[in-house]
């Protein structure tokens, strides 16, 4: 039987861009460029007779066709790639992993050299998301997210918030106690600026509104701590290594948020994958039992 089927890089360009949402988040996945998703998906498209997107091209949107194939489509996209992953499964190749990008650059990376000399045959290829959605969206093997009350997923670690300063910020303007918060700067996140009223409500005090700088990435953040332009309310494995290196201090300690790290793995067998989950609740297991100041 001959199977009339459009080509797979127009098939796997447009399910990347209709789950992504976008041509440019589709072409980093797929390691190609914007225009060549945008040409993949018109060639799909003359194929199918029909339009799958519609709107503008900064935010284009699904034509009913193009929701009636997505999901139908991401789940062939899905079986066929576990199913290449099943003859080919060893302890070598390749390993897509995804979390957000303070977490990355923070936490994974520096530690991210332990597992490749254990494994030096599996290459871990790391992606970065801003949100929990985009997370969810990216077809990785292994994704490390945060959960609310019962984590659902490979647990790693409780979140620990606690408010940090640069040592010579210290030295001018001490921080001993909450109230002390009250003669700083408060640094913020956007994309988390709740952080402060978390932790004040955890502590059961009564915090000004934060009226410091909000950056757009927590990195930022931290890195402004640093530099000693104010106290910034941080994750404490964000920042353990900051403090054992004496770059930061945490005079005030830190307390439970009540978020879970937890990775969100492919449920098929995959050597690869196994041997990175053991090194990952390790690594998870030596952060959380860290002397916390």
């Amino acid at each position: 039987m001959t199977r009339r089927l459009p080509s797979l890089n127009a098939l796997r360009a447009f399910e990347a861009a209709a789950r992504l949402g976008r041509m440019t988040a589709a072409a980093d996945e797929l390691s190609v460029t914007p225009g060549a998703i945008s040409r993949q998906v018109q060639l799909l498209e003359q194929h199918l007779g029909q339009r799958l997107f519609e709107g503008s091209k900064n935010k284009p949107q699904l034509t009913p066709a193009g929701r009636s194939l997505l999901p139908e489509l991401s789940a062939a996209l899905d079986r066929m790639e576990a199913a290449v992953k099943a003859v080919s499964d060893s302890a070598t190749g390749t390993l897509d992993v995804a979390c957000f990008s303070t977490f990355m650059v923070k936490w994974l990376i520096p530690r991210l050299f332990d597992f490749n000399a254990r494994h030096p045959g599996i290459d871990v290829r790391l992606r970065t998301a801003d949100s929990t959605t985009d997370l969810e969206r990216t077809r990785c093997d292994l994704s490390i997210t945060v959960e609310e009350d019962t984590p659902a997923g490979l647990p790693l670690f409780p979140e620990l918030l606690g408010p940090v300063l640069a040592p010579t910020l210290a030295a001018h303007t001490p921080l001993r106690t909450a109230d002390d918060l009250a003669a700083h700067t408060l640094l913020q996140s956007t994309t988390r600026l709740n952080a402060w009223s978390m932790w004040a409500k955890v502590q059961g005090c009564a915090l000004r509104e934060p009226s410091g700088p909000a950056y757009e990435h927590y990195y930022f953040t931290l890195q402004a701590a640093i530099a000693g332009l104010g106290v910034c309310v941080a994750p404490w494995h964000l920042v353990a290594d900051d403090v054992a290196a004496g770059r930061l201090l945490a005079p005030l300690g830190f307390c439970p948020s009540g978020y879970h790290y937890v990775a969100k793995r492919r449920p098929e067998r995959n050597q690869k994958l196994d041997l990175f989950c053991t090194w990952l609740q390790a690594q998870s297991a030596q952060t959380h039992a860290l002397q916390i100041p």
